[in-house]
């Protein structure tokens, strides 16, 4: 098998790291005229996230005497350093960021990639998701193709709720059984959804939405799905006026998942509770857990503004500017 770096392989994805090198560009071009500012933090954090289900990269940092020893982890996301930064006074910042995530490799996955993040101080999730239009928009100058499927970013975009999309595509309704796992069960035998005996009623439900709802998501225009139930908030905040839902979008481009909102949980107690829940669920399921970033606990119990925040991945996007079909064809060396 010819290596990757030989010319004649190489060549053929010369274009692809120009396009790669526009959106750089372009994004940089995007913020920097809103007033944000470009930060940069290290890779190497205390935990590496929270999220149950995803999974970090673990080394060992070595005393300079080599006499101690600490367990540190490779970020899956600068989040957390990000909203230490909004502590701090930082209004308005974007990061593009190299973020590692074990356990994943596919056409639309790498362990290592890039991560676009960006954080305002005082902004609505509703204004994120116009903000996030703008800059998809100021991207993808051009309609995108993806196994045949067309979507033109141009084009009036769905806004559609996690309960009105299960409604609309997998036929499931959900608005009076929130945390029903008889009920989630059912329905998705009803309509051929694989649930394990094991399943909680978040991941029963994130498997409708996954085999049902998300692979239609993003045709002709992008679609945003938002407030999630608030038991699948991650780190975003409760509706205040509806708290069984949650803050949180996410973007589809022709049934590929683009990015990953909040609009954000300031509160140190709730959030701590939801750590410690995703702890235990990773000991369970994984047999293992990561550290708590207590850090940023203290930085939310001095006082996290409140603010919207929106993860992207940038290598995603490039694969849908340039319609290349595997992600190593945008990333200029392979993992």
């Amino acid at each position: 098998m010819t290596a990757w770096w030989h010319p004649d392989i190489f060549m053929k994805k010369t274009p692809n790291l120009k396009e790669r090198a526009r959106i750089f560009g372009e994004i940089r071009a995007f913020f920097n005229a809103r007033g944000y500012l470009e930060v940069d933090t290290p890779a190497l954090q205390t935990a590496p996230c929270m999220e149950a289900h995803i999974q970090g990269f673990r080394t060992e940092l070595i005393s300079a005497d080599r006499q101690s020893t600490r367990a540190m982890y490779l970020h899956t996301s600068p989040e957390f350093a990000m909203k230490k930064l909004l502590v701090a006074g930082l209004p308005k910042i974007y990061q593009l960021a190299k973020v590692f995530r074990n356990c994943e490799g596919s056409a639309w996955h790498s362990p290592e990639f890039t991560m676009l993040e960006w954080y305002q101080r005082g902004m609505d999730y509703k204004d994120m998701m116009t903000e996030t239009m703008e800059l998809v928009r100021h991207v993808l100058k051009k309609p995108v193709s993806v196994n045949g499927r067309a979507c033109d970013a141009a084009a009036l975009w769905e806004k559609i709720t996690v309960v009105d999309a299960l409604r609309k595509y997998a036929d499931v309704d959900i608005s009076n059984h929130l945390g029903d796992l008889a009920h989630i069960n059912a329905e998705a035998k009803r309509i051929g959804v694989y649930v394990s005996p094991h399943d909680d009623w978040e991941n029963a439900l994130l498997k409708v939405l996954m085999e049902k709802v998300e692979p239609r998501l993003g045709s002709l225009s992008p679609a945003i799905i938002y407030d999630y139930p608030v038991s699948m908030a991650a780190l975003s905040r409760p509706k205040p006026e509806d708290p069984r839902f949650a803050e949180r979008f996410e973007v589809y481009v022709c049934g590929i998942e683009l990015a990953n909102a909040f609009g954000e949980l300031t509160d140190a107690r709730v959030q701590r509770e939801r750590f410690l829940h995703d702890v235990a669920l990773r000991k369970k399921v994984y047999g293992e857990d990561y550290p708590v970033d207590e850090d940023f606990l203290q930085a939310l119990e001095f006082g996290l503004p409140a603010c919207s925040g929106n993860a992207l991945g940038v290598d995603r996007l490039i694969m849908l500017a340039t319609g290349a079909d595997d992600i190593s064809l945008v990333q200029a060396a392979p993992v």
